[in-house]
């Protein structure tokens, strides 16, 4: 399998310039991609399971793996949610799949967005890992806007083996994450 361009991108020139901003010493050093996760919650799929299986062929189709489906681990009465019910699906990506995914999102679905101003740079957590949602799947060009029977959105959560926000900011930065001006 070919190596994909995101990662041969970060070899060659995202590692080498992180080495210079931050002084690493070893290219070990460096901050990585560990994995991306995408979940889709669903609380309507108690009612109708149709679009539990719609949302989970929709993210298959997007990220090229199938998702697992996520149960319930409490009864909440007031959304009419049994313990066990299936709520929602994910997907971990590592490896390639992972980098195809994140080139795809960043150089064809976010430009997509409407209105887009940019991510936020708020929402990174103290082990470096960045999660934000979108609100529509149609941004992706894999999905066919005439088959779908629901607009949802997605959480999206990129895990890094950054130790700092500084260090993972700079590393999503340089593959192409577009940020909100500060």
């Amino acid at each position: 399998m070919n190596t994909p361009r995101l990662l041969a991108r970060y070899r060659k020139e995202i590692a080498p310039e992180m080495m210079k901003t931050f002084g690493y010493k070893n290219k070990m050093e460096v901050p990585s991609l560990s994995k991306v996760v995408i979940n889709i919650g669903l609380g309507e799929a108690v009612q109708d399971i149709k679009f539990l299986e719609s949302a989970a062929s929709e993210l298959a189709m997007i990220t090229g793996q199938k998702p697992v489906i996520t149960k319930s681990k409490k009864a909440i009465a007031n959304f009419k949610i049994r313990r066990g019910s299936s709520i929602g699906c994910k997907v971990t990506l590592r490896r390639a799949r992972m980098y195809e995914f994140l080139d795809r999102m960043v150089s064809v679905a976010i430009p997509r967005i409407r209105d887009f101003r940019g991510l936020s740079t708020t929402s990174f957590d103290q082990g470096g890992n960045y999660a934000f949602g979108l609100t529509e799947q149609l941004i992706f060009p894999e999905i066919d806007v005439d088959k779908v029977t629901k607009i949802h959105g997605m959480d999206i959560i990129i895990c890094t083996t950054a130790k700092t926000k500084e260090e993972a900011y700079e590393l999503l930065r340089h593959i192409g994450m577009p940020f909100a001006k500060k």
